[in-house]
């Protein structure tokens, strides 16, 4: 694990020690760590919610065919055997 430092001013400074006080963390590595996760999270809720409205913008639905799934688990596949080849 690598480390990071950075520079806070005195007033947020001890807001983050009074966080880790009080918050159940035990040190500030692990509360900057835990906002960091939640920053993750809301950035992927954000996606999914940008990615959920497009798809309610695109059109009418229409019924997926055998075809539409099989290729979809082509699509799928691929990316799986491209991922593990790049691992």
């Amino acid at each position: 694990m690598k480390s990071i430092n950075i520079s806070l001013p005195d007033a947020m400074r001890t807001y983050v020690e009074e966080q880790v006080a009080n918050g159940g963390y035990s040190t500030v590595s692990e509360y900057f760590r835990e906002l960091i996760r939640q920053d993750q999270k809301r950035k992927a809720n954000e996606r999914l919610e940008a990615m959920l409205l497009e798809g309610l913008d695109s059109g009418t639905a229409t019924p997926m065919s055998d075809r539409d799934w099989s290729e979809i688990r082509q699509t799928v596949r691929q990316r799986i055997t491209k991922r593990q080849e790049m691992s």
